[in-house]
């Protein structure tokens, strides 16, 4: 088979596809990755080959921290981003429904509009027999609808944009004719009819979806699911000589990810003032910061190990227990360490991420813009002390491994592909 990969160009999204597109590689099968031309290094870095779709436009970016105003917003947050965490009786189809219009232009603008030409013209070329898009690369989608292409998304996180349409589909059919207007189908619908086809709703949420949660940590859609076990990438990495040594100490990860430096000009937790809570415990800290938070702090106290980057999944087996952002990569990767969590979570899935961790028993949440250091000291102490968090901590990490691997869906893919690409339209001299 031919497979295409599709992302927007986001290292944390791109390298949740790694594994898989390594798997079926291994497996004989034809494997490329389409994304902006910048993002083509990430893509050779990780030993796969890139195909440079469309026009680089600048990740948007806040110029400056305001929590305060950042809250307001958070509250505000149109209808993909909120919608899943509420519940149904509570949304309102105007509500909903003008969310949707203002993402759509926000996905059409940003993350799709630059390359979606091209990745028809490529997928016309091409002719794959399977596309894998990320959950905000909706290009896939259409750009298999214009060959003929199986699909499918390969969620990164829990499926907040799968419920979301799910609930809109749901408040839509309530409408009287006159208000059944529909952003997102209108948007996808005329790429469908752009080239050749007509809108259905597996643009929106794909053929199916591969699901790296297990069954009991899931936000579920009326879509169907395929499981797959998560399995930790984080782009090129060295092990450094002082990991090869078992601590003398329990060890304490912080790691607040990327996004927040990439996208939001910093974190919203005060490090410092973690830190500096502490400073005082018979611990070692290893605290993986960007170096533009690295100036921020006014001291390091004695047990603080500084890092601008050490890979995770070397990092964190070492460790007893990891402070985090609740970011889907880094809980992960804790979760398959196994190892308790304290979230300090803000953005977009995190906080209710965040929330279903604790409610399993391995997390201790509290949300970043209250992640004082006298909080995250008492959370850090209890999830230390207290074998009920251990204890969760191993049962998720059991029911993320009785997922099957990569390796292991290859034939399953095989087959939804079979089942889902039209009738094979690949010229002779491809």
């Amino acid at each position: 088979m031919r497979i295409l990969f599709t992302t927007t160009p986001d290292k944390s999204l791109f390298q949740q596809m790694v594994p898989l597109a390594w798997a079926l590689r291994t497996a004989g099968h034809e494997v490329r990755v389409a994304a902006p031309p910048k993002f083509a290094e990430v893509i050779t870095q990780a030993g796969l080959t890139a195909v440079p779709v469309g026009s680089d436009r600048p990740v948007w970016r806040l110029p400056q921290l305001n929590p305060g105003r950042m809250e307001a917003e958070r509250k505000g947050l149109p209808a993909p981003y909120s919608a899943a965490e509420q519940a149904p009786e509570d949304l309102d189809w105007q509500t909903v429904r003008e969310g949707y219009a203002h993402v759509v232009r926000h996905w059409h603008r940003t993350d799709n509009f630059p390359m979606t030409a091209d990745l028809v013209e490529f997928a016309r070329h091409w002719q794959p027999d399977l596309v894998i898009w990320e959950p905000l690369a909706y290009a896939g989608a259409i750009a298999a609808k214009a060959c003929g292409a199986a699909h499918a998304r390969l969620l990164w996180s829990i499926d907040v944009l799968g419920l979301t349409r799910s609930r809109f589909l749901r408040l839509k059919a309530e409408q009287p004719p006159h208000e059944e207007s529909d952003p997102l189908a209108d948007w996808l619908g005329s790429y469908a009819r752009k080239y050749g086809g007509e809108y259905t709703e597996d643009l929106a949420t794909g053929h199916f979806s591969i699901d790296q949660f297990p069954p009991s940590m899931r936000m579920t859609a009326d879509v169907p699911y395929v499981s797959m076990q998560y399995i930790p990438y984080g782009g090129p990495a060295t092990i450094p000589k002082w990991l090869w040594r078992r601590p003398e100490k329990p060890r304490v990860a912080l790691t607040l990810g990327i996004a927040a430096t990439n996208r939001f000009a910093g974190y919203i937790a005060d490090v410092a003032d973690i830190l500096d809570s502490l400073a005082d415990l018979d611990i070692e800290v290893v605290a993986t910061l960007a170096e533009a938070e690295q100036r921020k702090l006014r001291r390091v106290p004695e047990n603080v190990r500084v890092e601008s980057y050490v890979p995770l999944h070397a990092l964190l087996p070492t460790c007893s227990a990891v402070i985090n952002h609740a970011g889907p990569g880094t809980f992960l990767t804790a979760a398959r360490s196994p190892l308790p969590q304290v979230a300090v979570p803000w953005d977009f899935d995190e906080p209710e991420l965040a929330r279903r961790a604790a409610a399993q028993g391995s997390v201790l949440a509290v949300r970043a813009d209250r992640a004082t250091g006298a909080v995250v000291r008492e959370s850090l102490l209890r999830v230390l002390h207290e074998p009920a968090f251990r204890t969760a901590a191993t049962d998720l990490r059991d029911a993320f491994r009785a997922l099957p691997t990569p390796n292991a869906l290859v034939p399953r893919l095989e087959e939804l592909t079979a089942r889902f690409r039209a009738p094979a339209r690949r010229p002779e001299s491809a």
